[in-house]
């Protein structure tokens, strides 16, 4: 099995600190989960599944099986350090660990995922950032759930749709406006009387603001390029795929 084709975050994490994001291929799922499809809720054949995230342990040298979260759109962090059965963790949107060999996953096919590091490489997070997730605050739950300090994080932007293909209402434009006039900027009005939506300009500005001085990563666009990522706005029924994040 070669397991899946990857993208390796290129950014200045310390020694210790690995991390990874899954592309569509590389897998065996069937259409429309085709073909590395890592997620169990979109309907596919859980076979499928099971081998498309065999390959994915196997081809990163995983030391344990990450910890799939069930993804609400929210705000809130597992701690993973806390959880006796990782195979039965609570609803969220995050994750973090201290612990060596413990895995942060997020699924996406859209939203955003934003892997963090403590610079001293000894906490690692990971969060489910779409709209909804940003506005509520998931990405300041995360980085006080990392318990370092925010000038000491690294940041990484993942793969997510592009401004030019996030179409959204005046409701969501208003739910970031409301606690950040200067959100305004990452906005950009259509012929329609609707909004182009750019997420990286939000979560860059949410991470600025506490503190986050190293942010790195974004500008992929999920829509744009069907023959690398999944995503849900522009097929419906398809994959997911996955950031990880651990400490050796």
């Amino acid at each position: 099995m070669s397991g899946p084709e990857l993208i390796l975050p290129d950014w200045p994490a310390p020694a210790g600190v690995r991390a990874a994001f899954t592309l569509r291929p590389g897998g065996i799922s069937r259409p429309p989960f085709d073909t590395c499809n890592i997620a169990v809720h979109v309907g596919d054949e859980p076979r499928a599944v099971a081998e498309n995230r065999e390959g994915l342990r196997a081809s990163l040298a995983l030391p344990a099986e990450p910890a799939w979260l069930e993804q609400v759109h929210g705000h809130r962090v597992v701690d993973l350090d806390r959880q006796t059965a990782l195979e039965s963790l609570p609803p969220a949107d995050a994750a973090v660990t201290r612990t060596a060999g413990r895995i942060c996953a997020i699924q996406v096919a859209d939203c955003m995922p934003v892997l963090l590091a403590a610079a001293d490489g000894t906490a690692v997070g990971a969060a489910h950032a779409g709209w909804r997730g940003l506005a509520g605050g998931v990405l300041e739950a995360t980085v006080r759930a990392m318990n370092s300090p925010p000038a000491q994080l690294l940041a990484w932007l993942g793969p997510a749709i592009g401004q030019a293909h996030f179409e959204v209402g005046e409701e969501v434009r208003a739910a970031f406006l409301a606690s950040d006039a200067g959100a305004a900027a990452a906005f950009a009005a259509n012929e329609r009387g609707r909004w182009q939506c750019d997420l990286y300009a939000l979560a860059r500005r949410r991470l600025a603001a506490l503190g986050v001085r190293a942010i790195h990563g974004g500008g992929c666009c999920t829509y744009a390029d069907a023959k690398r990522f999944f995503s849900y706005r522009r097929d419906g029924r398809c994959g997911r795929m996955a950031a990880l994040i651990w400490r050796d």
